[in-house]
């Protein structure tokens, strides 16, 4: 599929559609990880927070990513499942953000995608007590030898608290970097998950 150009992506009438074309001109433009999102959640504070995930599927039912449930951003998410996320591909000057509802994944997808990925990361998912305080390097490195030896060459099953979420989109906006500031958007937004989305163009 070729590139989407300014003029036609400002009438697209499906979103998910226009994402797909967007994340695969991405593919061939971006250095590393086109499918990196800036994920934000709120804390039980009501703080903002933010970090780079990794999107490992996009489709009409939403986005999905995959981490530790014990986390900053899984303790987030059980306690305000909601969040926002940020495409920024700067070779291509264009922006996708979503905002939505946020759900749990079925345990045999969450299954089927672990298994997938690479060994040494199947073993840092037990080794890393994610966003918790680190003694030091050496410790973590020593928690990554220790299961390593622990499940040597056999299989490496799922850790519990390693989890997937859906961020299931209420609006999606796409940004296209305009001469003198004079940037393209468009806001596609629905009520809630079963209606219809409405599209409209925003100034810069």
């Amino acid at each position: 599929m070729g590139s989407v150009t300014t003029g036609d992506f400002t009438e697209a009438g499906d979103p998910f559609a226009l994402f797909d074309l967007w994340l695969e001109d991405a593919a061939a433009s971006e250095i590393n990880d086109p499918e990196a999102m800036t994920l934000a959640t709120v804390d039980e504070a009501g703080l903002p927070d933010a970090r780079a995930v990794l999107c490992k599927g996009a489709g009409p039912q939403g986005l999905v990513f995959f981490g530790n449930a014990e986390s900053a951003k899984g303790r987030e998410l059980a306690g305000h499942p909601k969040a926002a996320a940020l495409f920024h591909w700067k070779s291509l000057r264009r922006q996708a953000r979503f905002r939505g509802l946020v759900s749990p994944l079925a345990e045999a997808e969450v299954d089927a995608y672990f298994v997938s990925r690479p060994r040494q990361s199947r073993i840092g998912a037990w080794a890393s007590q994610q966003s918790r305080p680190l003694e030091s390097r050496a410790v973590l490195e020593a928690a990554v030898e220790s299961y390593t030896k622990r499940f040597g060459e056999g299989e490496i099953p799922r850790p519990a608290y390693w989890r997937g979420w859906r961020l299931a989109p209420l609006q999606i906006e796409f940004w296209h970097d305009g001469a003198f500031r004079l940037h393209d958007r468009v806001l596609f937004s629905r009520a809630d998950l079963d209606a219809p989305w409405e599209r409209r163009r925003l100034y810069p």
